[in-house]
């Protein structure tokens, strides 16, 4: 499968990185608005062509799939180029920028045979993966969860200069933590417990050097009568060896026990009545989370191969912008709002 990307950003190396990786895909072109950029990239992962312009690149390339790895008001043109050269997407979050752009997307889609993906990748993760089968055994651990609670402390938003060294367009966001980490686990959430019926959000600002939001306490309640939490800041640190393996931790209690995911990547479970055990399984701390961005596209490919539909559509992405818009209107509004899909 021959594909080609445009964005070289600091989250586009670990996209590269794990293109490379796969004996089955071939990305023979770059594009960036930066050609020293774009050359940068070709150099160090072999690729034959730069561009500085997506239509350019689309239609000397003919690629099969185009990876959008750009700021999110870029996505809608960069879609309408891809559907006119007959070409699959895989894109970046947050997808569209908005809501409205993202379903305008969806929308083009619909009229073509060509399919998008978008590359949401924290359900991707191993433990997730993982806390998945373990709940879908249902016998095991029980199928019927009762409550989940996030605990995310990343502490690198404290400083005045706050992002600048990996992401510092994160400082001028109008939306932050939500926009762009919280999405990830509204995502995780509906891939764990199913889908959300309504939030009560409380955000607020801890760094007053950002624009955004950096704090988050979201409570959802699920369609499963299922209860999350989401405790999120990015200014308080915590004790991991790299906060940003797991991003936090994860405690997940059934009818029949619970299950821990600690923020190393260990799954502990613990049957009612008996001690905890941990649970054993391996995963490959390499790339980004756990090689989470090399499954995400790992899936993507497999399921272009195999016409299944993607984890991940944008079609099914939508519902997570609208619970993302949701958590916005009961923080404005201090009152739980309800989730409407349609």
């Amino acid at each position: 499968m021959r594909g080609v990307c445009v964005g070289t950003g600091y989250f586009s190396k670990f996209h590269f990185e794990a293109w490379s990786r796969m004996p089955d895909v071939q990305i023979t072109a770059v594009c960036d608005l930066s050609l020293e950029k774009a050359h940068a990239v070709s150099e160090l992962y072999g690729l034959n062509n730069v561009y500085t312009n997506v239509e350019e690149m689309l239609k000397n390339e003919q690629p099969d799939f185009i990876d959008v790895i750009t700021p999110p008001e870029s996505h809608l043109e960069i879609c309408r180029l891809a559907i006119k050269y007959n070409t699959n997407v895989i894109c970046q979050k947050p997808f569209g920028g908005s809501l409205e752009v993202a379903e305008k997307i969806v929308s083009l889609f619909k009229e073509t045979e060509k399919r998008i993906m978008v590359h949401e990748n924290f359900r991707f993760q191993p433990w997730y993966r993982e806390i998945k089968q373990i709940l879908e055994g249902g016998i095991f651990i029980g199928n019927k969860i009762h409550s989940l609670h996030f605990r995310m402390r990343t502490g690198d938003g404290w400083s005045k200069d706050a992002y600048m060294h990996r992401q510092p367009y994160f400082r001028t966001m109008p939306k932050l933590l939500m926009h762009e980490t919280g999405v990830h686990f509204i995502d995780t959430f509906r891939f764990l417990a199913g889908e959300i019926n309504s939030v009560y959000a409380k955000l607020k600002n801890l760094n007053s050097n950002i624009v955004g939001e950096d704090y988050a306490m979201v409570i959802f309640d699920f369609e499963s009568l299922a209860h999350g939490v989401f405790d999120a800041n990015r200014f308080n640190e915590n004790a991991a060896e790299n906060p940003r393996l797991t991003f936090g931790v994860l405690q997940l209690d059934t009818d029949k026990g619970s299950i821990r995911l600690t923020a190393a990547g260990n799954i502990f479970y613990k049957l009612l009545g008996e001690e905890e055990k941990e649970w054993q399984y391996s995963f490959d701390d390499v790339n980004f989370a756990g090689d989470c961005v090399f499954a995400t596209q790992r899936h993507f490919v497999e399921s272009i191969v195999s016409g299944v539909e993607f984890e991940t559509s944008a079609s099914n992405y939508l519902k997570n912008l609208i619970v993302q818009n949701a958590v916005y209107a009961s923080n404005e509004l201090s009152k739980p709002v309800k989730v409407k899909y349609s």
